[in-house]
């Protein structure tokens, strides 16, 4: 047990080999699912079997057995916190600042805190203030409360599954000689790194340090093996790296995990070339005055958003890394990716719509397009910020991301609408005005920028989130890398297809091409 009365520091690593092979471990259920172990809560409830009341296991002891009563819903705990853990990987803000959390007459068996990836030497830092517990008013059939089946415990990602797997094999009833299911707590697992239990936290408060020997992805996770007890406390967490130069001892804190340590400068070059891309267009427009539109100026709007937001981000990123705290700069990410998102959505509607560039004015059925996007982008950007400052220690985190996904989805949607009535207002002109070549060119246009959008949606929200669950926790960054080369390669082609030049193909088309074309119509397959 780790001692947590004043500060003390402990030092760990992960299980033995031999201690590992300790445990008679069934094998995982099959899976369809990306990421298997996230199909595992419905494997552990067809084998769970019907327990047995028995009255002389009335506490928990010192050997990880529960009161049968208090493991209706620790079956599937652990499966619970991977599947949380898994979403907080997905996460848009990941960067592990030092927070004080208030824990407030909460109930849940796990409660998953932070997600840190540690190099050598890295430590993590747990201080618990104002801690109190009481059994749930409605009553939970327990006759106290036992402070020692309630603390703090680091899970590696390498025994994520193993701690799962032990879930499952009490729940078959392998951890009961009497074949009862479900006989598990977390806070006593062998693949469980201990840190500070609750009977350990004196009056005043207790922190411990805890040092990595062994690089990885840890979660630090509160398990409460009660259950029906609910726990009140203040949580400070500070999780860093210690990176040591020549000539230094103790070497200097690093706040953010080994795997985001690019993303400082990954964000500065980003609004760099954004800020450029900006100047550029605005020369653009400026050259070809006659031929610009409103929607350019839209454009550069979003250009321009887009560049504060990623310059936000690289002083959001370079102050948790050297202090830990944002210093407000979280504050002004999240407004300028507020602006940016809505523009974005704005943008793809128009020019799919082709305002500006088919005709000046907008329909009412492309009008309530626009009404139904908007305000959807303002309610995700709301829920951002509601997902990005509540952390995953919140009570409805997983329900708020549910949330968020759902609105994404609605949007992506919308924005399809448009581009589509465009295409198929192309292929009926076509029939009726007799110029078959220019709207050959617009119609082919509108079709690549239709499956652009659709490539660029499915590979940012799709493609990005499959890649970063098997990608190392070192190279978290390379996901933020894909995700801003697929946006500036999407900016790149809207902006190159559409932008204010005389005689643009979507503007202009020779006579000598309209027999041809009308051919090219004639056999469109009318996918659209």
């Amino acid at each position: 047990m780790v001692k947590a009365r004043g500060r003390e520091k402990v030092r760990l690593s992960r299980p033995s080999l031999k201690r590992a092979m300790l445990i008679d471990e069934p094998a995982a259920c099959p899976s369809s699912s990306p990421l298997p172990f996230l199909e595992r809560t419905p494997c552990t409830r067809r084998r769970r079997r019907k327990q047995q009341n028995d009255p002389s296991t009335a506490l928990h002891d010192n050997t990880g057995v529960l009161h049968p009563r208090a493991n209706s819903s620790m079956g599937t705990s652990v499966a619970v916190a991977i599947a949380t853990a898994a979403v907080l990987l997905l996460a848009r803000v990941a960067h592990a600042e030092i927070k004080t959390t208030p824990i407030v007459s909460d109930p849940r068996s796990i409660i998953l805190f932070e997600q840190f990836g540690f190099a050598s030497g890295g430590k993590a830092t747990i201080s618990i203030t104002r801690a109190a517990w009481q059994l749930r008013p409605a009553g939970s059939g327990l006759p106290g409360v036992d402070p020692n089946l309630m603390g703090f415990v680091l899970i590696s990602g390498a025994q994520f599954p193993k701690v799962n797997n032990q879930t499952e094999y009490a729940a078959a009833g392998g951890g009961s000689p009497e074949g009862g299911a479900g006989l598990f707590c977390v806070l006593t697992s062998d693949y469980a790194l201990p840190v500070l239990r609750l009977n350990d936290v004196a009056p005043g408060g207790a922190t411990t340090t805890v040092t990595i020997d062994d690089p990885d992805e840890y979660a630090v996770v509160f398990s409460n093996c009660q259950d029906g007890v609910e726990v009140t406390m203040d949580v400070r967490t500070e999780l860093y790296n210690v990176v040591r130069r020549r000539g230094e001892d103790e070497g200097v804190r690093d706040y953010l995990p080994v795997g985001l340590r690019p993303l400082p400068g990954i964000y500065a070059a980003v609004s760099a070339v954004y800020l450029a891309f900006l100047v550029a267009w605005a020369w653009a427009c400026a050259r070809q005055r006659a031929t610009a539109e409103r929607i350019h100026a839209v454009m550069a709007a979003l250009l321009l958003f887009k560049a504060l937001k990623t310059a936000c981000a690289a002083e959001d990123a370079w102050f948790v890394q050297r202090t830990g705290t944002p210093h407000g700069w979280d504050v002004a990410f999240y407004v300028f990716g507020f602006f940016k998102g809505v523009l974005l959505f704005t943008v793809i509607v128009l020019i799919g719509t082709g305002w500006s560039f088919l005709k000046p004015y907008l329909q009412e059925r492309e009008k309530s397009v626009l009404m139904v996007v908007i305000p959807l982008q303002v309610i995700e950007n709301l829920v951002l910020v509601v997902i990005g400052e509540t952390g995953p220690t919140g009570k409805d985190w997983i329900v708020w991301n549910q949330v968020f996904l759902l609105v994404d989805v609605m949007c992506c949607c919308a924005v399809f609408f448009p581009i589509i009535w465009s295409i198929r207002g192309l292929r009926e002109a076509s029939k009726t005005d007799g110029k078959a070549a220019r709207n050959l060119q617009k119609l082919t246009l509108f079709k690549r920028f239709y499956l652009v959008v659709v490539g660029y949606l499915y590979f940012t929200r799709i493609i990005v989130s499959a890649f970063l669950a098997v990608l190392n926790y070192k190279y978290q960054w390379g996901v933020n890398v894909a995700v801003e080369g697929a946006s500036f390669a999407f900016y790149v082609f809207v902006f190159y297809n559409f932008k204010p030049v005389e005689k643009n193909p979507y503007l202009y088309i020779g006579d000598e091409e309209e027999e041809a074309a009308g051919g090219e119509l004639e056999m469109d397959d009318g996918a659209f």
